[in-house]
């Protein structure tokens, strides 16, 4: 009996269907599938299997836990939001990333308000106190409006590029070739423009803050107005050596503390001494239709060109840091809404009160600053208007700074794509120097005035009011024929008629 069980044990044994084992269910764990609670019972049928009912509690099936869910996201998606280009290091606008909404503030602020809102009062002369100030709002509403597109368009929500030059945001709207055709002359106009009109209103300014803290009692020999600019044009250069943009931060704020100095002084005092007597409101034209509609458009384009700074936006949020749960565009936005507050305090009674104040007598060049001096300069006190000339030498020679900024990033990166490594410090001195006093010599040559404000309003325009318009409907492309679609394209397109009309009108001015 022993043998047939030890031949039947050599046998290799077959699983049979009918006596295969059932599978259990969840609810069986396999630690029970020999417990005495099943002992004695053949097993259920897979087909008719029942939970039992026992004092035992079912354990439910519990997923696999995913480690790597928990890092992997969030490490994906901060890779998506600061997807930086490694030479942005070398180069001065990107070199430092440890701004905040503060430094935001202060540069646009600085960037924002300077000398072109002094001309608004001119503008008014033309247009009277209706459409003027119908045409102020609504210029200063369109453009916050832009900005807000700007701020939001920095950072690519497809690829995770940080556009921290205009030219680059419009290389991505509008392709590589058509965006440098529309955005590279319009931005290095208003680099070396504003630059070389900060040069020229530093050093006249200066001229007169020597000849108030002098007056007779100096013995040598005044300087004229293009040597004093030469002396303005010197300390910009020598202020420009600062690294990057990021360590101008109290520079911008020192330019914009003196911004709104000078332009309150400006506006309060020529309030309080009270409106002239030969004052009048009634709008200027000339002999023809042609010039009166010529006039009126230079006005529009002088309103557009107080307005300035958007070609410095995308390069003050390449400061700021960005993360998941706090991208640039969050203290950014918050810097740009203070900012704008205090500039549109400075700008409406600056253009209101000299309007009202100084009327048609108002003069066409540099308008509330020249007024200030020819109307005000007996019966106000020395220290008031030797404050006034200060405060615009130190913000002009601040303002400086941050417009020469987007100029010295271009040079330094010609410089670094041909050798691809860091600009060495005595290179970088160099360009700077060169382009301060490259800047002197378009002053010297091409003197700034009045006239050229609606030009120069006309050729800033796009950047300022139609371009981002455009950008958004490219990059974010709204519904078509949906409320955002509409209003980005009517903007732009508006936008771009208006800056035709602006240089078409401006160029016979400047002519004549």
């Amino acid at each position: 009996m022993s043998e047939a069980n030890d031949n039947n044990s050599s046998v290799p044994w077959t699983p049979r269907p009918a006596t295969v084992e059932p599978q259990l269910p969840v609810s069986y764990p396999p630690s029970r599938l020999h417990s005495p609670f099943f002992s004695g019972s053949p097993l259920p049928s897979p087909d008719h299997v029942e939970p039992p009912k026992s004092r035992f509690c079912k354990i439910p099936a519990m997923p696999a836990p995913k480690l790597i869910a928990p890092f992997g996201n969030p490490l994906k998606k901060v890779l998506r939001l600061t997807k930086l280009d490694p030479e942005d290091s070398w180069l001065p606008i990107t070199e430092s990333r440890n701004g905040n909404k503060y430094y935001a503030a202060f540069h646009t602020l600085c960037s924002g308000i300077g000398i072109q809102a002094l001309i608004l009062p001119v503008a008014f002369t033309y247009l009277g106190w209706a459409w003027g100030l119908i045409s102020l709002t609504l210029a200063f509403i369109w453009q916050f409006y832009t900005l807000w597109i700007l701020v939001q368009l920095h950072e690519s929500s497809e690829n995770g590029k940080r556009y921290s030059r205009y030219v680059q945001l419009a290389d991505a709207a509008f392709g590589d070739r058509l965006g440098k055709v529309l955005a590279l002359f319009p931005i290095g106009y208003l680099s070396s423009g504003t630059c070389g009109a900060l040069i020229m209103i530093g050093g006249s300014t200066l001229k007169i803050f020597y000849q108030i803290v002098c007056k007779t009692t100096c013995t040598l020999k005044p300087l004229t107005t293009v040597e004093w600019c030469l002396v303005f044009t010197c300390a910009a250069v020598l202020l420009s050596l600062l690294p990057n943009l990021n360590s101008m931060a109290v520079v911008s704020l020192v330019g914009a503390i003196t911004g709104i100095g000078y332009c309150t002084l400006i506006w309060v005092v020529s309030v309080a001494a009270g409106r002239l007597p030969e004052a009048s409101y009634n709008t200027l034209g000339g002999n023809t239709e042609i010039r009166r509609i010529g006039g009126v458009l230079n006005a529009l384009g002088t309103v557009a060109f107080a307005f300035r700074g958007h070609n410095l936006i995308l390069e003050i949020q390449g400061t700021v840091p960005s993360s998941e749960k706090r991208p640039s565009q969050v203290p950014m936005w918050q810097g740009v809404k203070v900012a704008y507050t205090i500039i549109a305090m400075c700008l409406f009674p600056l253009a209101i009160g000299g309007y009202w104040a100084y009327g048609h007598k108002i003069p066409a060049n540099n308008g509330m600053l020249t007024a200030f001096y020819q109307f005000h300069s007996r019966n106000v006190s020395p220290f008031v208007l030797g404050l006034t000339s200060l405060f615009i030498v130190i913000n002009s020679l601040c303002s400086f700074q941050i417009y020469g900024m987007p100029s010295f990033d271009d040079m330094e990166l010609l410089y670094t794509g041909t050798k691809k490594k860091r600009c060495p410090c005595w290179l970088r001195a160099l360009f700077r120097i060169v382009f301060g006093f490259f800047s002197f010599f378009i002053v010297v040559a091409v003197p700034f005035s009045a006239s050229v404000s609606g030009v120069a309003g006309g050729i800033a325009l796009p950047v300022t009011l139609a371009y981002p318009c455009f950008m958004w409907a490219k990059i974010k492309k709204p519904k078509k024929y949906g409320g955002m679609w509409w209003l980005n394209w009517g903007l732009g397109i508006l936008g771009m008629g208006f800056s035709f009309a602006l240089v078409a009108a401006g160029i016979p001015v400047i002519c004549t």
